[in-house]
C-alpha cells in the first residue's frame, strides 16, 4: 500500500458539491481508502481572468495503484464530473492532482512527483499542512516552511470536511 496526497479544486457547477463528490469517489477506489481529508478552501482562481473562486481540498489516500493507474483513475474521475479540456488554468468542474505518492521523486512528459506547483500554491499547501502538519515534501522541505514562504493568494477555510467513514 502506498500514501498518495491528492489535491481537488473545481470552480463551475456546485464546485463545493464537485469536490465533497470527488472525495467519495477517491475512498471508494478500488484497492484504497481516503484516511483523512482536509477542509474546504475558498481561493481566488489563478490564470484567466473573470473566473469564479475556486474550492480546494486535499487528501491522503492509501492505495495500491501505481501512480500512472492512480492518474487514469483520477482523470477519468474528473470526465465523469464533467471536466472537459479548456484553457490552461481554465475554469473547471474538478481537477485532481497527485500531490505525492510516498515519497517518489519522478519527472515525466504528463506525470510529476512532487507535483511541480506545490510550493508555491497556498490553495494546496494550507490544506496539505491541516492533514499532516509535520509533512516532509522530498526535495523541498517541510510543509510548515513551505507555507511560510508561500506567495500570498486571498484564502478563506469553510467548515471543517467530516472525516471518511472508514
Amino acid at each position: 500500500m502506498a500514501l498518495a496526497y491528492i489535491a481537488l479544486g473545481s470552480n463551475l457547477q456546485g464546485p463545493e458539491v464537485q469536490i465533497r463528490t470527488a472525495l467519495d469517489a477517491l475512498d471508494a477506489l478500488p484497492g484504497g481508502a481516503v484516511l483523512r481529508r482536509s477542509s474546504l478552501y475558498r481561493s481566488r482562481a489563478i490564470g484567466p481572468a473573470g473566473q469564479p473562486d475556486y474550492i480546494n481540498a486535499v487528501a491522503l489516500l492509501e492505495t495500491r495503484l501505481a501512480p500512472r493507474p492512480l492518474l487514469q483513475a483520477l482523470q477519468s474521475r474528473e470526465r465523469q464530473q464533467g471536466r472537459q479540456a479548456g484553457p490552461i488554468w481554465g475554469p473547471r468542474t474538478l481537477d485532481l492532482d497527485i500531490l505525492l505518492y510516498d515519497a517518489l521523486s519522478m519527472q515525466e512528459e504528463d506525470l510529476q512527483i512532487p507535483h511541480p506547483g506545490l510550493a508555491v500554491r497556498n490553495f494546496v499547501l494550507l490544506p496539505l499542512q491541516e492533514i499532516t502538519p509535520d509533512l516532509c515534501v522530498p526535495g523541498l522541505g517541510a510543509v510548515r516552511e513551505l507555507v511560510a514562504a508561500c506567495p500570498p493568494n486571498p484564502i478563506e477555510r469553510l467548515a471543517p470536511e467530516p472525516p471518511p467513514l472508514r
